[in-house]
């Protein structure tokens, strides 16, 4: 009997797997997460009918799903919706807060500063 190949058994200890976190996420959380989602587009993007609100619920299940698949844990999940979600509220408010100049760059009526 060779022990001299003998190691401490790797992996054969069940190991958290990156999807497990997923398995335990249930269906009704998602789905709560995709309305609060829902309701931050709707603050920031136009939608009109019954369309518009279908077209927004797409938009806020495809990103919903692309971190859902993306995150490595379920706190980077909820990190990450939530970051999106408050830096579209901040730019938005932004926005409001300091509209962009009618002209920006454009010609001035005035002369150049002389040094």
């Amino acid at each position: 009997m060779d022990t001299n190949n003998w190691r401490p058994s790797q992996g054969t200890e069940p190991t958290m797997d990156t999807n497990d976190w997923r398995a335990q996420l249930q269906p009704e959380s998602r789905q709560r997460i995709v309305n609060k989602i829902m309701e931050t587009l709707k603050m920031h993007l136009p939608c009109s009918g019954q369309e518009g609100i279908h077209e927004l619920r797409k938009i806020a299940q495809r990103f919903e799903e692309k971190i859902y698949t993306a995150a490595t844990s379920q706190p980077d999940y909820l990190r990450k919706i939530s970051l999106k979600m408050l830096t579209m509220k901040t730019t938005s408010q932004n926005n409001i807060n300091n509209p962009m100049p009618a002209n920006p760059g454009g010609p001035s009526n005035q002369p150049p500063d002389t040094v």
